[in-house]
């Protein structure tokens, strides 16, 4: 009786590598609009910043993803001959795997506007958000409200840039401080 519930290891394998599938899709998707959603880098008119980051500081950013991915790769290995997975399915599962990696290492680009940041080809509302209390040496650690401990959202970049954006993203933070009358505009800066 109670096997007749189990779905085939196959079968769990397939789906598996389905949704992995889905998700690296999904990743893929959203870095392509980095360029659509934040075309120039500096100083913005709205008294924004934005910034780009280079392959050395994404390894900086998502070293903890890395290490998850490297354990994913080498677990399905393990379970193989216990589960009689046919190996194809781990072969795919790492390739799949391999691509997110290599996604997670492309250079990203940030914005930081009044109301929004841009991060990983997605737009982030500041009522979502929230600074970490701990905040790493080498990056900008945010927490997204109610994600638990899946909620970190770190951004990279060189430690100027990063200075720039820790300063809009207090402004944001602080509800005593007006944002437009405490940053330069780009026409200021040129």
């Amino acid at each position: 009786m109670a096997e007749d519930l189990l779905l085939a290891a196959n079968t769990v394998a397939a789906i598996a590598v389905f949704i992995l599938g889905l998700i690296v899709a999904w990743d893929a998707f959203w870095l392509s609009r980095q360029r659509i959603d934040i075309p120039h880098l500096g100083e913005l008119d709205n008294g924004g910043f934005a910034w780009k980051s280079e392959g050395p500081q994404e390894v900086i950013r998502q070293w903890g993803n890395l290490a998850s991915m490297a354990a994913m790769m080498a677990l399905p290995w393990a379970l193989l001959g216990a589960s009689n997975t046919s190996y194809w399915y781990a072969i795919a599962w790492d390739a799949l795997l391999s691509l997110h990696i290599i996604s997670l290492l492309v250079p990203k680009r940030y914005a930081i506007t009044r109301t929004n940041l841009f991060a990983d080809g997605q737009r982030y509302d500041w009522n979502r958000l929230r600074l970490a209390r701990r905040q790493p040496a080498r990056r900008i650690m945010l927490l997204r409200k109610g994600w638990g401990i899946f909620g970190p959202l770190p951004l990279g970049g060189e430690q100027n840039d990063l200075s720039k954006a820790r300063s809009r993203i207090d402004l944001v933070f602080d509800s005593e401080v007006e944002w437009e009358q405490n940053l330069p505009r780009a026409s200021e800066q040129e």
